[in-house]
């Protein structure tokens, strides 16, 4: 009877303990859930959003805009499995590897939604996101499966304790408040399909592969639960990356926020981040002619005095991409500030203008030297 009420005791501890702990991370080969805690990957529990077991929280030098959504990244292999380290592409992840990237807004002290890509103390502990602080809108799940990569978009319910997968899409739309003033964003959750138009970076094989995780965005410290570390060094040391060489000699990309940081190197990184993906030698864009990838040089293919092949509306009667000391008069400048459909670049992931990083571009344009005569 003792032995009994012994083991009975044991498994009711154990199952409150799984309810309260982090949970187990799940690979899907073919598969695809319809719920997001059935990969284990996040979990809601009480007042905190938690990761499961072994797997790893990052972030990158400089982030993707997304209509000033907050992100909370996460990476996951199976037990024995780990990435092959690249010094200018993305890793080389193994079958089973999932990343997932949820989109967050802050909420501010009278309930209000605020923007997070601003400094906000949404932390419950290093890595853990306060439910309390926090809305959050969906997580982006990308798996790699023996075919190649896949993406599946989750979105959070209204009782914020799980996400549903949805790959036909979504549109919310959120009121923001941002120093006062209020900023209506039409929020795109996008579908299989617009996943795979910034996804697909080579434009022959149309095979979906991450953007962010590579050595210049991921090389910086985070604050870990044990405290802060270089994420290229914390990634080899937990087993998920080989072949990387010490965080110093690997390259590193600015935070494009740094004033610190040359404005034209800060200029490059956001047009990196965001832009590079489409406008590279190999990328969906690579007819245009205009490549803002770090491997190309400054001049003709990164835009300056460059003639758009077929810009159509999105010209918008300029002649060039970029003119020296003229951001006016830069297609550039003019497509980052347009909402037009048909015109405004980046096409996907934003319902409102940038302010600030028009700003910086600006400036940087505005200090180039020479003309286009």
């Amino acid at each position: 009877m003792l032995r009994t009420v012994i083991v009975v005791s044991l498994l009711l501890l154990a199952s409150c303990q799984s309810e309260q702990g982090a949970p187990t991370p799940q690979f899907y080969a073919s598969e695809n859930p319809h719920s997001l805690s059935e990969w284990g990957m996040l979990r809601v529990t009480r007042e905190t959003l938690l990761t499961g077991f072994d797997v790893e929280p990052y972030d990158l030098n400089t982030p993707l805009f997304s209509d000033h959504a907050g992100k909370f990244r996460t990476i996951w292999m199976p037990e024995g499995a780990s990435a092959r380290y690249s010094e200018d592409g993305v890793f080389d992840f193994p079958v089973g590897t999932v990343i997932t990237k949820t989109f967050y807004y802050p909420i501010g002290e009278h309930g209000q939604l605020e923007r997070g890509d601003l400094p906000a103390d949404i932390w419950a502990a290093p890595g853990t996101l306060d439910m309390t602080r926090v809305h959050l809108v969906e997580t982006r799940i990308l798996v790699r499966r023996e075919t190649g990569w896949v993406a599946l978009p989750y979105v959070w319910n209204d009782e914020q304790t799980d996400a549903v997968l949805m790959r036909t899409g979504d549109m919310q739309h959120f009121t923001l408040i941002d120093d006062g003033h209020a900023v209506e964003v039409n929020y795109l959750i996008p579908n299989a399909n617009q996943c795979q138009g910034c996804h697909a970076t080579n434009n022959t094989t149309r095979e979906i592969q991450p953007i962010g995780p590579a050595a210049r965005h991921l090389n910086r410290d985070f604050d870990y639960a044990d405290g802060p570390a270089n994420q290229i060094e914390h990634l080899v040391a937990a087993g998920y990356l080989t072949g990387a060489p010490a965080s110093g000699d690997a390259p590193r990309a600015p935070d494009w926020t740094d004033t610190s940081v040359p404005v034209e190197a800060r200029a490059r990184v956001w047009l990196d981040i965001n832009c590079a993906h489409c406008h590279n030698p190999a990328g969906p864009a690579d007819t245009s002619g205009l490549y803002l990838d770090p491997g190309t040089p400054m001049g003709p293919n990164f835009g300056l005095c460059k003639v758009p092949i077929a810009a159509g509306p999105g010209s918008g009667g300029h002649r060039f991409d970029i003119v020296p000391g003229n951001p006016d008069e830069s297609i550039l400048i003019f497509r980052m500030e347009s909402l037009r459909p048909d015109i405004m670049m980046p096409e996907l992931g934003r319902s409102v203008v940038h302010d600030e990083s028009v700003a910086l571009l600006r400036e940087w344009i505005s200090g180039l030297e020479g003309d286009c005569s």
